[in-house]
């Protein structure tokens, strides 16, 4: 894709779509600001994330999609020099006030990022890290859970003979499912996944969208991608971001189908 500085600006009455008639909403962000000591990184951010749907952040790079998936489970805390206002609610709490606990969030939202962090330890004690921070104590009951999460990355018969040796061990593209898995066994409603694919080859990248496919069914899942194929391979809506803003935001056949503005259009034929 060439750059984007050859997309021209965005137009002052560019449409904001925030509501999906007829899905459920499972988060909802109003005026969301970011700002740092010398530029504002978000820029008043409506958003409504619909239930059991694949909602992808598309954009070119440094447009904020990673910056507002942090901010969905209060990673942008690690940051001190950024500064937030607005609400993001869940369950009809807001996760930025100061009352809401950042361990809960983080069990209600997994995280899979854009290379896999195994833990130091075996594959099958990666599983049950999540289980115990669950509370989950009973052997037997891990066993299963730890079978049950493996199943659906599609890892499991891959592994199931060499589950006590180290997770660092598998191939890259093994490490992401093992991470997705272990995000899935403390039980989330939302999987956040920024860039998951970045780091694969085409075989493994196919595998894990596939799984993502599967798991919209128990899952919320919103996705930060720059490849438009992925996206039109995976999305129910898009978000489309540039410079800090949601330029169009909708169904992914009506966001790429009858774009309405010209920025996205622009977007689109380049990255064709």
């Amino acid at each position: 894709m060439s750059s984007v500085t050859a997309i021209p600006e965005i137009s002052k009455d560019a449409a904001h779509f925030q509501v999906v008639p007829g899905e459920v909403p499972v988060l909802n962000i109003r005026n969301l600001n970011v700002r740092s000591k010398n530029a504002q990184i978000l820029k008043n951010i409506n958003l409504v994330v619909p239930k059991n749907k694949i909602t992808v952040l598309l954009g070119p790079s440094g447009c904020g999609k990673t910056t507002l998936l942090k901010c969905m489970n209060r990673l942008t805390d690690l940051y001190s020099e950024l500064k937030l206002d607005g609400s993001i609610e869940i369950d009809g709490e807001d996760i930025l006030s100061g009352k809401f606990d950042i361990t809960q969030i983080r069990q209600k939202m997994g995280l899979v990022m854009q290379r896999p962090f195994p833990l130091p330890m075996s594959i099958y004690d990666n599983i049950a890290y999540g289980l115990k921070i669950k509370g989950i104590r009973k052997k037997s009951i891990i066993s299963e859970k730890v079978e049950k999460h493996l199943r659906e990355v599609a890892l499991w018969d891959e592994v199931k003979d060499r589950l006590k040796t180290s997770a660092q061990r598998l191939s890259i593209g093994q490490q992401q499912r093992l991470c997705l898995a272990r995000g899935l066994a403390v039980e989330p409603e939302i999987i956040l996944a920024d860039e998951p694919t970045s780091a694969l080859d085409p075989i493994s990248s196919r595998v894990i969208e596939e799984e993502f496919l599967k798991l919209k069914d128990d899952y919320t899942i919103i996705l930060v991608t720059h490849i438009l194929r992925q996206a039109k391979r995976l999305a129910d809506f898009v978000v489309f971001m540039y410079y800090g803003e949601i330029v169009e935001y909708g169904p992914a056949s009506e966001i790429f189908e009858n774009p309405k503005t010209d920025i996205l259009k622009e977007y689109l034929r380049v990255g064709h």
